[in-house]
């Protein structure tokens, strides 16, 4: 039946579809084997848990762009994490980038995880000994090859003010992250949405993974095992937004431009990198929470021991 169950995966992912367009199914087979498809699987029970970016459309009327604040802040030099996104693919204003997504592979995972004796969920990629409450889950997933993040090009036609947003998918995994390391859900919905919009296998030409583009060294900086594993990955990067939030004094504008270009470059430019794909990144993240904010994506009140690390 596995071996059945996988051809049937594979049928799926491959079948003929515009590039990052339709959604995304949670599917659970009998057998107890989960995974992710862009169609229903015949015999599983699915579930859309996400949906593709939208194509783009012309916008009724181009409307003047809100300038990025550009802030100083009063962070001190700290650890930073080498190969972000934008540093290592780093443009001058004016660079370009789409977002198209091309499958790859199907990817599997068996994450452990078991709730402690201070009542947090924990995960890892290996056996823990010792746990009578373990909980162990299979998935198969498909992998996704994309240029960049979905809010680092210009893609022409496409309003952030407009967009369909997301408020469903996820959403235990987000309230979890987002309760323990003190960050608003309406800033990780923004993220995720910005970062892969809601694709748990996006992989980047520069090696982002999964729904929060975690870079490989991030990942590992978090404590991540896969991070094509949703849980997991919104986790990390939840954890890691949290420590950027605290390192920023709040400041989502410095946190957002970190995030993407990386903590040392908000530190040598004082403020956003003149980068173009940070500068629109930036903007977009903050149209993006807002309108999560206003859509009831939900608060979280920070935790004791929010961001730290």
């Amino acid at each position: 039946m596995k071996g059945v169950w996988g051809i049937l995966i594979a049928v799926a992912a491959f079948a003929p579809t515009p590039a990052w367009a339709g959604a995304l199914y949670r599917c659970d087979a009998p057998d107890g084997t989960r995974a992710y498809a862009s169609k229903r699987v015949p015999g599983a029970k699915c579930t859309v848990i996400s949906y593709q970016a939208e194509k783009p459309r012309p916008a009724p009327a181009p409307a003047a762009a809100t300038p990025v604040a550009v802030n100083a802040g009063s962070a001190t030099p700290s650890m930073n994490v080498a190969g972000s996104p934008a540093a290592v693919g780093a443009k001058p204003l004016g660079g370009d980038s789409g977002m198209k997504a091309r499958f790859l592979r199907m990817g599997s995972t068996v994450t452990y995880s078991y709730i402690d004796a201070n009542g947090v969920r924990n995960y890892s990629n290996k056996r823990p000994k010792g746990v009578a409450n373990l909980k162990v889950t299979r998935v198969e997933f498909p992998i996704f090859q994309i240029e960049n993040c979905y809010a680092c090009g210009t893609l022409p036609g496409v309003n952030f003010g407009r967009i369909r947003l997301n408020t469903s998918a996820y959403s235990s995994e987000i309230a979890s992250a987002a309760a323990q390391y003190g960050v608003e859900e309406a800033i990780v919905r923004a993220i995720i949405h910005a970062e892969s919009s809601y694709n748990p296998g996006a992989l980047s030409r520069v090696g982002a993974q999964g729904l929060m583009q975690l870079m490989p060294a991030t990942a590992r900086r978090f404590g991540v095992g896969n991070a094509f594993d949703p849980a997991q990955n919104i986790r990390g990067g939840v954890q890691y937004l949290g420590w950027l939030l605290k390192r920023f004094n709040g400041d989502l504008t410095l946190a957002a431009a970190g995030y993407n270009a990386g903590e040392g470059a908000v530190d040598k430019y004082k403020g956003v990198p003149p980068y173009a794909e940070t500068r629109r990144y930036v903007q977009r993240v903050a149209q993006l929470a807002e309108r999560y904010r206003s859509a009831g994506a939900g608060v979280a009140t920070a935790a004791s021991g929010a961001g730290s690390r």
